[in-house]
């Protein structure tokens, strides 16, 4: 049986046994969410031996040259010496700036890095609460323009993560976790193409982002945002919306019910020509987003989807 070392610790495991079951059983504190690669929330440091790794493309090249595995992928197949993330010597420090409701249920969650975060519109932060709680949330905020990063929290439900961010106030601590790049971007080259930014929930969130970098370079061709929200209240942008397609013309909004999906969605035939799109919400909204610009006419390759998964997921 392989051994499991941490710190100065160390117990045998069977053979094969996923390395974060491994590590929480024995106590070993590792945060989680999605289970599935996508959050990054159960990251550790793979000192000594090599787990067998069921996903090594979730990381970038230079995280697993420096050790660097998740967890949940993950099986002990040989002695495995692991540290855990260490907040004070891996996270960046931040403070929280403010914390406002957008809607009953929707917080913006606004924070100041201890030093500066290179990052780009709809990227993805891990957020680490003072006392341990770990959760990925996609940035809203706009290098270069916002002296913050900013997050939407969708609170609707209870959750570990959500429940501590309520009680968060102006100048707490915060860490910042891994950086990475989902799907959501803005491509420069496509300038002349219709974008279509369809959000469900606080999947709103990114494309707020990319929305204003895509004004912000001029884009030429139309965009159009449609929200999916489950009541008209929880369109938590709307009055922004409306304000910036008043100065963009090339802008046009559409803020939508699950009652009204089928018109909603349906217009999407007439606009889906040379189009590229972005969606964000949850799996479930997603795929009925997906499909519906499958059959408007969007060709799969033009179309980039980031859902949102796990424990404390947003959307709707």
């Amino acid at each position: 049986m392989p051994e499991l070392h941490v710190g100065d610790r160390c117990w045998s495991v069977a053979a094969a046994s996923n390395l974060l079951d491994a590590l929480n059983h024995a106590g070993i504190a590792v945060p989680y969410s999605c289970r599935a690669g996508s959050c990054h929330a159960c990251l550790v440091r793979c000192v000594e031996g090599e787990p067998e790794d069921g996903k090594p493309e979730a990381l970038e090249p230079g995280k697993r040259q420096q050790g660097w595995r998740l967890a949940c992928q993950c099986r002990v197949v040989e002695d495995l010496t692991v540290e855990v993330f260490d907040l004070a010597r891996d996270g960046l420090p931040a403070r929280v700036v403010s914390g406002d409701w957008l809607s009953p249920t929707v917080l913006r969650l606004r924070l100041e890095p201890e030093r500066p975060v290179r990052y780009r519109a709809g990227q993805h932060q891990v957020l680490w609460t003072a006392n341990g709680i770990a959760r990925p949330y996609s940035l809203a905020s706009l290098p270069g323009e916002d002296g913050f990063l900013e997050f939407h929290v969708d609170c609707r439900q209870p959750g570990a993560f959500c429940d501590a961010a309520r009680q968060l106030q102006p100048g707490d601590a915060i860490r910042l976790g891994e950086l990475r790049g989902g799907a959501l971007h803005y491509d420069p080259d496509w300038q002349e193409r219709p974008l279509l930014l369809l959000a469900a929930g606080t999947g709103l969130g990114p494309l707020w982002g990319v929305l204003r970098e895509a004004l912000r370079q001029e884009h030429q061709g139309a965009i159009h945002l449609l929200h999916l929200a489950h009541e008209p209240g929880e369109h938590y942008l709307s009055d922004e919306l409306q304000r910036m397609a008043k100065v963009h013309p090339q802008l046009q909004v559409r803020l939508f019910t699950a009652e009204e999906s089928s018109a909603a969605l349906g217009g999407l035939r007439l606009i889906a020509r040379q189009a590229v799109a972005l969606v964000c919400g949850s799996p479930v909204s997603v795929e009925t987003f997906a499909k519906a610009l499958y059959l408007a006419g969007v060709p799969r390759n033009r179309v980039l989807a980031d859902a949102f998964t796990g424990r404390d997921s947003a959307g709707i």
